[in-house]
């Protein structure tokens, strides 16, 4: 049976989904701060993957079930939209380095790194005419 290949704009967007899961359930919120580091790492690592899977879509990042290096990713955005260059710095920066690496526990630095993957992955949907159909 053929394996139907997955949209990775609605892939992303769920990745998104499943990290504010987990950041709501189990990251512990306590006023402006979460409680466990562990699943705000879990929560960041899960959002930063999505935008790779979104960027993949309009980059062709992958190849061989490898991942670009963050400089091709890089590199490629800025040729193609620098303004989406500038948000995947802010992603790779907040979500990858500072939450999903340090585990900040700063409610804003994780919303704040959300909506940004939330940004690019729309952005990655107008690219490829499939945010209209979701």
């Amino acid at each position: 049976m053929a394996q139907k290949k997955k949209n990775g704009y609605l892939e992303a967007k769920r990745y998104v989904e499943n990290a504010r899961e987990i950041l709501s359930t189990k990251a512990g919120k306590d006023g402006e701060f979460y409680s466990d580091p562990k699943y705000v790492k879990m929560a960041c690592k899960t959002a930063y993957s999505g935008v790779l899977v979104a960027l993949d879509e309009v980059l062709h990042g992958k190849e061989k079930g490898k991942r670009a290096d963050v400089i091709k990713y890089r590199t490629a955005l800025g040729e193609k939209n620098k303004t989406m260059l500038s948000y995947f710095n802010s992603a790779y920066n907040l979500l990858h380095l500072v939450g999903g690496y340090d585990g900040e526990l700063k409610v804003s630095v994780s919303q704040e790194g959300l909506s940004i993957a939330e940004k690019l992955i729309e952005w990655v949907g107008s690219t490829m005419g499939t945010a209209a159909q979701a």
